[in-house]
């Protein structure tokens, strides 16, 4: 049973960064679809970033050329740097693992099956 812990969440001003990492555990990150999500309040859960396990990444139209999301398989850790927040970008950040065969569209939430705890993100105007 693979475990994911989120850290790095926190309130910055529109125009600043923040790094966030997830750490997994009980599983290898090497074989799963990696995937950053997030929800706002009163608002479904999106995907934000994912790293597939051919080594691409897809990100959502709203963080193109913003956000980054990178892996080190080694410490089986996920990570996702923002940069240019925006207020917008408010939202509890979580991350996400599924098997490459259950994900037909990777930045859906539909085929992951580990969810961490979220970490959250404020970014004031």
């Amino acid at each position: 049973q693979m475990q994911l812990v989120e850290s790095g969440g926190g309130s910055v001003q529109a125009g600043g960064s923040l790094r966030l990492s997830c750490v997994a555990s009980g599983g290898t990150v090497r074989n799963y679809v990696l995937g950053w999500f997030r929800q706002a309040p009163g608002k479904a859960r999106e995907g934000v970033a994912v790293f597939d396990t051919d080594d691409s990444t897809i990100y959502a139209d709203s963080v193109k050329g913003r956000f980054t999301v990178s892996k080190d398989s080694a410490k089986n850790t996920l990570s996702l740097q923002m940069n240019s927040l925006k207020p917008e970008d408010t939202a509890t950040y979580y991350c996400a693992a599924g098997p490459r065969p259950q994900l037909h569209y990777v930045l859906s939430v539909i085929g992951y099956n580990y969810w961490g705890q979220g970490t959250t993100v404020t970014v004031s105007s």
